[in-house]
């Protein structure tokens, strides 16, 4: 799922009586855009604000017919920008929202699709010229984003490619947040460090191709930085 600006910060103080709090916090992602998987596409199918990251990305593809595995795919508005640019690209694109699937299914019909956690990449035993996550980081701790980065480079082709989008922030700052369009409802939202991040795709084997930032100003008049890493494999 690319881009995740419709939650604001909960003020921890006030979650003793939420349902939220007693559930576990996958679940609980997966029923927020179960609901309001159509909501999200129809706000957020357009990838424009992330165009360069996105182009540079297929620029370095090993060929036409590269064969990416993209995680959180949501609405499979990544997949939908990617065959547009390169129609032969032989994508599996996964979520773990069986409604964000078939809005993905039915948005690209070239591609393949699968129930997957993005934790779980090494379950499907295979290789691949590239791996996307575009903003699937803020639904995983620092931990699972760093062993997600250490499978993926289990899971790639010599020289294969890794793209990784977040919100950026202090990781502190992580908490539980409320939808706007529900403020009754709500998840635990992470936010991510370029620094550990780094820290982690270099010790697993990944050069730093290209680091950059998306900001603007939400539409709850709130200071965003987007951050994208693009790296590959070495060995």
């Amino acid at each position: 799922m690319i881009s995740n600006k419709s939650w604001s910060i909960w003020p921890l103080s006030g979650f003793d009586n939420l349902l939220i709090l007693k559930k576990d916090k996958t679940k609980a992602v997966i029923d927020i855009f179960e609901k309001y998987a159509q909501s999200y596409e129809d706000k957020y199918m357009s990838v424009e604000k992330y165009q360069v990251s996105l182009d540079f990305f297929c620029s370095k593809l090993s060929s036409e017919h590269a064969s990416i595995l993209e995680l959180t795919c949501g609405p499979g508005n990544i997949t939908k920008y990617l065959l547009d640019k390169i129609s032969t690209l032989d994508i599996l694109a996964t979520d773990l929202s069986p409604a964000m699937l078939r809005l993905a299914q039915n948005n690209n019909p070239k591609a393949k699709f699968q129930l997957l956690d993005c934790r779980s990449i090494l379950d499907l035993r295979s290789k691949y010229d590239a791996i996307i996550c575009g903003f699937g980081l803020p639904y995983i701790s620092k931990e699972d984003a760093i062993q997600l980065i250490k499978d993926a480079s289990k899971s790639l082709n010599h020289d294969g490619l890794l793209y990784l989008s977040t919100m950026e922030d202090a990781y502190s700052k992580s908490g539980y947040k409320a939808s706007s369009s529900d403020p009754n409802e709500g998840l635990f939202m992470y936010y991510h460090q370029e620094d550990y991040l780094v820290d982690a795709l270099e010790k697993f084997g990944f050069e730093i191709m290209d680091i950059s930032r998306v900001e603007y100003v939400d539409d709850k008049n709130e200071n965003v930085v987007d951050l994208t890493l693009i790296c590959k494999l070495k060995h």
